[in-house]
Formats: structure tokens, sequence, C-alpha cells
């Protein structure tokens, strides 16, 4: 059984944050800010009551007699208290006889094109486990895209502003940062880990390493990015991250009325349909959320049982990032046209490039990642490199279309020089 690391690293992101935010916060009040007091507060308490929530919910604490338990969580230190209890789990592991095991199967990943089956035995212990790891997993992503991005981007233009950075403040945002690269990581494993439950995946660090690293290009260029507009038009921030928030939340909700699939019913038996509701409505939320600053390994898909899309759609990443550079393109230039004074010190051109770089190279890591690194690649239907390649080519031969339409050229022209 695998000591519990990634419930440890989860509580003590956590906890540092919320230590250090509230630190500051109190620095603010010193110093008479109380509106980055405030929103300082709010993207630290909001995503903490969530989090507490989640760890509720999952381990369905309503329905037992733990009132100690839920008095914990009410003062915010639930995920102290399960990152206690799931060490205790581990530490009894062997001293304690399990009064009965239950057989799961999992398959093998593929050798020579056949794929064996194996019998796994789950003591007790390890399925409370298990249980413990799955909701730390959540949590994490919770925090990470509901609390700590919104907070790193605040603190970020905040020192834009003061053009100086405190180090209560660098020690938050350094913080922030660590937790929403945690939370994208453990968004990757938990995708990888529901997509293909049937087989027993085993993760190697070189994985964990890539990941790290793509998922560390893509989030800091993005805040960074955001951070900048937001400091030289300030009107216009509010409809981009709408426009953006908005797509993303919609999105499922779309392609599931298009559906035409009855609503999904099967989440928790003692959920009522508002309930249902609320907690679909809150999933897209959180969906919207990451898709804000990074792509979402997990999919959306509401008429599906488990509410995930457990398909490989190299096309619908490809026109992610290829939008989503462009994007970033489009709001760097804006930034440079009309910046002020208080970026007089920094090479704007450089900073420009340098932004565009690292989100290129976090590019060039997802594709190491998906083309050498993941577990599962072996049960891949086709190859990342020819998913991408085939969305290019299509992508081209709509702008070729495109271009012999306005220019009233035939199209078999084109057609016959892309050949």
């Amino acid at each position: 059984m695998r000591l519990p690391i990634s419930i440890f690293v989860s509580v003590s992101l956590f906890t540092a944050e919320t230590t250090a935010a509230l630190y500051l916060s109190s620095t603010y009040r010193s110093a008479g800010d109380r509106i980055w007091q405030a929103l300082t507060l709010l993207f630290t308490l909001v995503p903490s009551v969530l989090v507490q929530l989640t760890l509720t919910f999952i381990h369905r604490d309503l329905g037992r007699d733990r009132p100690l338990v839920l008095l914990l969580h009410i003062l915010q230190l639930g995920p102290i208290v399960r990152c206690l209890e799931a060490f205790c789990i581990y530490g009894s592991v062997g001293r304690v006889e399990e009064p009965y095991v239950s057989i799961t199967r999992k398959k093998q990943m593929p050798r020579g094109g056949q794929s064996e089956e194996v019998e796994l035995q789950v003591g007790q212990a390890e399925g409370k486990l298990f249980t413990h790891r799955a909701a730390f997993a959540r949590t994490s992503v919770i925090q990470a895209f509901l609390g700590s991005a919104p907070q790193l981007t605040l603190q970020l233009y905040i020192c834009a502003l003061q053009q100086g950075v405190s180090i209560g403040r660098g020690t938050l945002m350094v913080i922030s940062l660590l937790s929403i690269v945690y939370g994208a990581l453990r968004c990757n494993i938990l995708a990888i880990k529901l997509k293909y439950d049937d087989y027993e995946v085993d993760i190697r660090p070189m994985a964990y390493v890539c990941i790290f690293l793509w998922r560390s290009f893509e989030i800091a260029p993005r805040v960074v990015v955001l951070v900048l507009f937001s400091s030289v038009l300030q009107l216009w921030v509010l409809p981009v991250v709408l426009l953006n928030f908005l797509v993303f939340f919609f999105y499922p909700w779309i392609l599931f009325w298009h559906s035409h699939s009855p609503f999904p019913e099967n989440i928790e038996k003692t959920l009522s349909s508002v309930g249902t509701t609320i907690v679909l409505c809150m999933l897209t939320f959180l969906y919207a959320g990451i898709n804000m600053f990074c792509w979402s390994a997990v999919q959306v898909k509401l008429n599906d049982p488990d509410l995930i899309n457990k398909s490989q759609n190299w096309y619908r990443m490809a026109v992610y990032y290829m939008l989503r550079f462009v994007e970033n393109a489009s709001l760097l230039l804006l930034w440079f046209i009309y910046k002020t004074n208080i970026y007089d010190f920094i090479y704007a051109p450089m900073l420009v490039l340098q932004l565009l770089l690292a989100y290129a190279i976090a590019i060039f890591f997802m594709l190491v990642f998906y083309q050498f690194c993941h577990p599962c690649r072996k049960l891949f239907s086709s190859s990342m490199s020819q998913g991408l390649w085939n969305c290019s080519s299509l992508l081209c031969l709509t702008i070729v279309i495109g271009f012999s339409y306005d220019n009233g050229h035939p199209i078999t022209q084109y057609l016959c020089f892309a050949r």
C-alpha cells in the first residue's frame, strides 16, 4: 500500500496558502487597503468552504453520527483532520486483521496486442485510503482554480500597480502558483484514472515531471497575460473574462441539450432534482474555471452516467490551444499598444516574446507527455501526432476555401496545389 503522500501535499498547500493569505490580509488592513484585504479574504474563504463541503459530501458525513468531524469542518479544519485520519489508517495496516476483503478485476496494459485481466484483493483500510485520495484529488482541483488562480491573478495585479513585491505577497504568489500547478496535475491524473478505470494504471515519475513542466509553462504565462491586459484596459477585462467563462460554462449544457438525453438522476440517491441541478452547475462552474487558465484534462459530458467524456478528442485539444495562443497574442498586442509609463522599466518586445515562447514550450511538453509518457498511450485509437496533423490540415483547408471564395477563384486549383 502506497504512503498517502498526495494527501499530505494537498493539505500542506491548503494550509500554507490560507496562512499566507490571512497574514497578507492583515498587512493590507494595517495599510488601510480595505479593497485588497476584502478580495484576498474572499479568494481564501470561498474555496475553503467549498473544500469542506466537498469532503463532507464525498465521505457522506451528513448521514453519519460524527458531530465532532462536522464541527471541525465548520471551523475550516476538515482537511487537516482528514489527513490525520488517512495516516492513521495507513499506520494501522498490518496491525489489525482485516475482517474481509473485496476482489476487483483490472486489465493490464496490452502486451503483444493482448490484455490480461488480473484479480486484486482490496481490504477495508485500502478502500478507505482510496476514498481519501479521491476526495483530496478533487479538493485540490477546487482549491487550485476557484481559489489559488484568482488569488495569484489579484496579487500579481497589485504588484503591477504598486511596482513592487513585498515578502508576504511574494510568498503567497509562489504558494498559489504551486497550488494551481499541483491542481492541474491532479486533474490530469484524475482524468487518466477515470477514463481507464478498467485498467491497472502505473504512472511513472517522468510522466509527473512532464505534466508539471507542461502545466507550469501553460499557467504562469496565462496569468501574466491577464494581469498585463487588465492593468492597462480595465474596462475591457470584465467582457473578456465573462466571455471566456460563459463559453466554457454553457458548452457542456449546449451539448447536453443537443443530445436530447434525459436529465441525470443517478449522481446521488439522496439528492433531489434541485440538488442534482446545483451539483451539475457547480461541476460546470469548476470546468469553466479550469479552462480559463489551462486545458481541462477532464472533459464534462452531462449525458454520460459518469459525467465524463472518456474518449480522447485530439481535435478539441488542438482547437483549444490554437485559439488560446491567438487570444494571448492578441491581449499582449493590446497591452503593448496601450501600456502606460509604469512599464517603462520593462523591455516590452522581449517580454511579449518570452510569454509567447513560454506558452509554446508548454505545448511542446504536452506533446511529449501524450506521445511518450502517457501511461495508457497504447490504448489510444489514434496517435496524437496524427490527430493534430489531421486537425491542422482541416483548418488549413478551411482557410484555403475561404480565401478562394473571397477572391473568386475556383477551389479545385487550391486542392490540386495542396495535393
